[in-house]
């Protein structure tokens, strides 16, 4: 009975594999355009995410440039029990999950915020041009932004001199750890909300107009038909982009932190990006800076399968 059931089991799934394969066969010949389309992007993640992969397993061993990767000594968790027992850990952390924690905060709002604004814009060449000042930022070069923020925060720099002005001492600003996290994540808000503001602008035209005005029949007035329909109405995109913003929650771009910190302010502005460039890049501890790069990209893993979660237990919206 026992090699029956087998072989009747290898049947079906025979079976059910020539029929995929005979479903691909026949989608592809339909869409054959398509499917070509998608050909660059996939070479894109093989090349240039899913091949990297391999490079992991140096976290593990003693990785020597000279005996390459698959001759270096395994260790083990050895780079990781060092990380976790360092000095760094908690410092390093602590910064990442604080100008994280900041940035969602107010960054996150601050596009919705705005495309609602520009959304009761009612003259459409000024909300033209309003929308155009706004995204401007986004495409200024890093180093422009982060050379504009130096001069500007210098001890001679205009908002130096505005602070001088209501009584403060006009000081280089980005040399008191203090004043890292304010001026880090306001400069990124400046930069990033015109921008972000593109998918809440799509997501509005999408609600049904009739709506506004069966509330305007029934006196709302406009806060309350942002409450009640504007609001909900972009709901669903809200809860995926904040899925995807924690999906990369300590992922805090190291290299406008590199451009803008010095030693003097390591103890508010070092997070696990910077860590792993000082010592891969500069140490030449490969090991070590994998094994914190792959700690790093776990969590934030573990962080937006849990968001997606979430959004999915209390709500309709999530990414699978």
């Amino acid at each position: 009975m026992l090699n029956v059931s087998k072989k009747n089991n290898t049947e079906t799934f025979t079976t059910k594999a020539s029929n995929f394969l005979s479903l691909v066969r026949k989608d592809f010949k339909r869409n054959k355009g398509l499917y070509l389309m998608i050909l660059p992007v996939l070479a894109y993640y093989i090349i240039f995410h899913y091949t990297p992969m391999y490079g992991l397993i140096i976290a593990f061993k003693d990785f020597q440039p000279i005996k390459g990767i698959s001759g270096s000594d395994w260790v083990g968790l050895k780079h990781f029990s060092d990380f976790f027992q360092s000095f760094y850990f908690w410092r390093i952390l602590k910064n990442t999950v604080v100008i994280s924690c900041t940035n969602l905060l107010f960054g996150f709002p601050a596009p919705i915020i705005l495309a609602l604004l520009i959304n009761e814009l009612k003259n459409k060449y000024f909300k033209s041009t309003v929308q155009s000042i706004s995204y401007m930022p986004h495409f200024i070069s890093l180093v422009v932004v982060c050379g504009l923020i130096k001069d500007f925060t210098s001890d001679a720099g205009v908002i130096s001199y505005i602070v001088s002005l209501f009584g403060g001492q006009a000081t280089t600003l980005l040399n008191e750890a203090k004043n890292f996290v304010p001026i880090y994540v306001a400069s990124d808000i400046w930069q990033s909300v015109g921008w972000g503001t593109i998918i809440y602008l799509a997501a509005l035209t999408g609600i049904d107009q009739e709506q506004y005005e069966a509330a305007q029949v029934d006196g709302a007035n406009k806060w309350r038909q942002t409450l009640h329909i504007t609001i909900p109405g972009i709901m669903p995109t809200i809860i995926i982009m904040l899925v995807l913003r924690m999906g990369s929650m300590l992922s805090v771009g190291f290299e406008k932190i590199i451009l803008l910190y010095n030693p003097a302010v390591y103890s508010s502005a070092d997070v696990i990006s910077t860590f792993v460039y000082r010592k891969g890049l500069q140490d030449f501890a490969f090991s070590y800076s994998a094994a914190v790069g792959l700690f790093n990209s776990v969590i934030n893993f573990i962080l937006l399968v849990t968001a997606n979660k979430l959004s999915k237990k209390f709500s309709e919206s999530s990414l699978w």
